[in-house]
């Protein structure tokens, strides 16, 4: 019996639109699934969803990012003047590590990892949130 080796595992990346579609199907269920005070400030932040972070775009983002928050946190949105507005991207190609399950389970944690940042959390909290 042979025994099947962890790159024989992994199943090669998806298209493009079969990315995009689990990706948003899985936010849509995560945000659906928050607690009322947290579930409307979610909806109001806008998701994008990009394959990788783009160097002319992103400058000073690593390549393996797999999300971003960008703007100023909710409780600072009283100093946007001038900022960009805040909003998540999810890099969704750094998100693939070999089948969907292991995806939807990647995007979820990025996703609730950038929307802490939005509602005013430190890496250390999120990290001790597990995310």
């Amino acid at each position: 019996m042979d025994q099947e080796t962890d790159s024989d595992a992994i199943e090669e990346l998806p298209a493009w639109p079969w990315l995009l579609s689990r990706a948003k199907s899985e936010v849509e269920n995560l945000i659906a699934g928050l607690p009322e005070e947290l579930r409307e400030p979610a909806k109001r932040l806008p998701v994008y969803y990009e394959p990788k972070p783009d160097p002319k775009r992103h400058r000073g983002i690593e390549p393996d990012t797999l999300g971003l928050f960008v703007g100023n946190p909710l409780a600072e949105t009283h100093l946007a003047h001038g900022d960009v507005a805040a909003h998540i991207i999810l890099f969704l190609e750094n998100n693939w590590f070999g089948d969907e399950a292991e995806y939807k389970e990647e995007v979820r944690i990025t996703y609730f990892h950038e929307l802490g940042h939005y509602l005013g959390l430190e890496e250390d909290d999120l990290e001790d949130r597990g995310l």
